[in-house]
């Protein structure tokens, strides 16, 4: 089979992407409900006046998530946004199709992380590809949870090729990343978009930024449509072996007023970055998709607080110091000694 063919999608690849990604939201629905013991996902369909819908699936007041959203949309257009053609103009004049599913948890306990999914297939015309990853923000870090949610991603990313999750870490540090803050949005995980298996596996906007230059490294990287869609079935199928660990680990430890206002005050920046910088907002609400839907992944219970400094020595210090900027966990000894002083090692 020539390199060409190896590119193009399957006949039924639009098929076979929605029924991965309807049965990624049901597995991951349910197993948060196993977790939680009393909250209930609420399911809501939808249609979109332009083509395609979707069901959006969204827990409140559980035991454990004060509020989380699971959802799947399949839509279809026949103009492209310009979030998109500036990034492939050659979809230009192409009806599209984009399916996908995404997910963002709020937990009660200030010791239990906010956490974020989202995978998805594109394809208009000529143009398809794959985009997704997830990635993990707490409040009170552990370097254990930080290293345990990233192992799980590595390995999924691994069983398809070596070379990804050297590209998807820092890929991913670079994306959830708050400018106008200048520090991360959490400790990480994987993204990647726009994989249609030809060139670069980086194709974000910063070429001289650690993912570019890792990418650069490896040099062109051919993967298949098949390859790919493994990809994502393997990324998304890692999402509960390593988030379930930390809420089981993390739910029976009590907390006080304390933690519960410093947790409100930084789900303030999980709001900035996705009603500034998140792509997959802006997208949908350039094509006119469902607004209660797309902004489902906003906490519930939130506050801002001008000029706030965390005292220096405090668990609040250690996130905003060490926790919101890009890391080595596993290889950066330094950040041992950091946590151990603060009981976020263990």
């Amino acid at each position: 089979m020539s390199s060409k063919n190896l590119l193009n999608p399957p006949t039924e690849s639009r098929s076979r992407a929605k029924a991965f990604l309807l049965g990624l939201q049901d597995d991951i629905c349910k197993g948060l409900e196993e977790i939680d013991g009393t909250g209930k996902f609420q399911e809501e369909s939808w249609e979109r006046p332009e083509g395609g819908g979707g069901r959006s699936r969204v827990m409140q007041e559980g035991a454990i998530f004060e509020q989380g959203g699971v959802n799947f949309s399949e839509v279809q257009g026949a103009e492209l946004p310009p979030s998109i053609l500036n990034q492939r103009p050659e979809a230009k004049g192409h009806k599209w199709f984009a399916t996908g599913t995404s997910m963002v948890l709020h937990p009660k306990n200030p010791y239990i992380p906010t956490v974020h999914l989202n995978y998805r297939y594109f394809e208009a015309g000529p143009v398809w590809w794959f985009g997704g990853g997830a990635d993990l923000t707490p409040y009170y870090p552990f370097l254990s949870d930080t290293r345990h949610f990233h192992t799980v991603h590595k390995e999924a990313c691994d069983s398809i090729h070596p070379n990804l999750h050297k590209v998807f870490k820092p890929w991913c540090d670079e994306y959830f990343f708050l400018k106008h803050r200048n520090e991360s949005r959490g400790v990480g995980g994987i993204f990647f978009d726009y994989q249609d298996g030809s060139g670069s596996l980086y194709k974000g906007q910063n070429k001289n930024g650690p993912a570019a230059v890792k990418a650069q490294e490896i040099g062109e990287q051919t993967l298949s449509w098949e390859n790919l869609f493994s990809l994502a079935q393997a990324c998304g199928k890692a999402f509960l072996p390593a988030y379930i660990p930390l809420v089981k680990k993390r739910n029976p430890q009590i907390y006080g007023d304390r933690e519960r206002n410093f947790q409100l005050y930084r789900r303030g920046r999980y709001v900035e970055f996705n009603l500034v910088w998140d792509r997959g907002t802006i997208f949908g609400l350039q094509t006119n998709g469902r607004t209660e839907s797309i902004l489902m992944s906003l906490p519930p219970i939130v506050r801002w607080e001008y000029g706030y400094k965390a005292d220096p020595g405090t668990r609040e210090a250690l996130l905003t110091d060490v926790f919101t900027k890009p890391q080595e966990w596993f290889t950066d000894k330094n950040l041992e000694e950091k946590c151990r002083p603060l009981e976020a090692l263990d």
